[in-house]
């Protein structure tokens, strides 16, 4: 695939750059339609196994066989997963992001939008630091179960994390939250990356509660199952075929 993306479109595969090439003087800044301004410290995104959160862990762990680490980043999972032996593939819609996991070793890179994805299968898909967001809205969810099951090898299993941001929202004397109203799903969320004095265009970001996921996956197919409940709201699951 070409590299299409222009420097502002790329912003995070920028910062991923400068970062491994040793001129890192700033974190990313992301800005969220929740009205929240946060930094991403590029550190972290190149953390070792030890440094990453124990649902991340247990996904690692619970890795087998062939493995697409969808929304790669920097590679951390991918590099960890290959220097334990593991057969890897990192995709990432980022020239920055794949550069960089080229750069840090990592043997198997494709720069791909995940549902135009057409080559191999495999026996886990992983995605992990809120991973299935990449389907930005909930009504495109269904898209990404169906995909799912045409890369899945007979027997295998997604792994992916998420957080029930349900937290965030004022709550009422009779237990309801407010909620945006200009959304189908409050778990749905814009964000903007500026790096640099840059700023990137606006992507949406899906955040599923466990309970809604299931739903989705069992209405298309899939074996829902909670594997861990981290200590923020967030979770990890493993979808199998049914």
């Amino acid at each position: 695939m070409q590299n299409t993306k222009n420097l502002n479109e790329d912003l995070l595969g920028t910062a991923l750059v400068d970062y491994v090439n040793n001129n890192y003087t700033e974190d990313l800044k992301t800005y969220s339609s929740l009205d929240e301004e946060a930094a991403m410290p590029l550190p972290y995104l190149f953390r070792t196994f030890e440094e990453m959160p124990m649902l991340e862990q247990k996904a690692l762990e619970l890795s087998k066989g062939s493995i697409l680490d969808i929304g790669c980043g920097a590679g951390s999972h991918s590099l960890w997963l290959q220097n334990t032996n593991h057969k890897v593939t990192a995709l990432d819609t980022s020239p920055g992001a794949i550069a960089v996991c080229k750069k840090r070793g990592i043997a198997h890179c494709v720069q791909s939008e995940f549902l135009t994805l057409a080559t191999g299968t495999y026996d886990t898909l992983l995605l992990l630091m809120n991973g299935i967001g990449i389907a930005g809205k909930l009504k495109h969810l269904p898209d990404y179960l169906t995909h799912f099951k045409k890369l899945l090898k007979p027997g295998g299993k997604v792994l992916l994390d998420s957080s029930d941001i349900i937290y965030m929202f004022d709550q009422d004397e009779d237990g309801g939250y407010w909620t945006p109203g200009n959304v189908d799903y409050y778990g749905e969320v814009s964000f903007t990356f500026s790096y640099k004095n840059q700023i990137g265009p606006k992507f949406d970001w899906l955040y599923l509660d466990f309970n809604t996921l299931a739903y989705y996956a069992e209405t298309h197919g899939f074996t829902c199952e909670l594997l861990a409940e981290g200590e923020h709201y967030d979770y990890l699951a493993k979808l199998t075929v049914s």
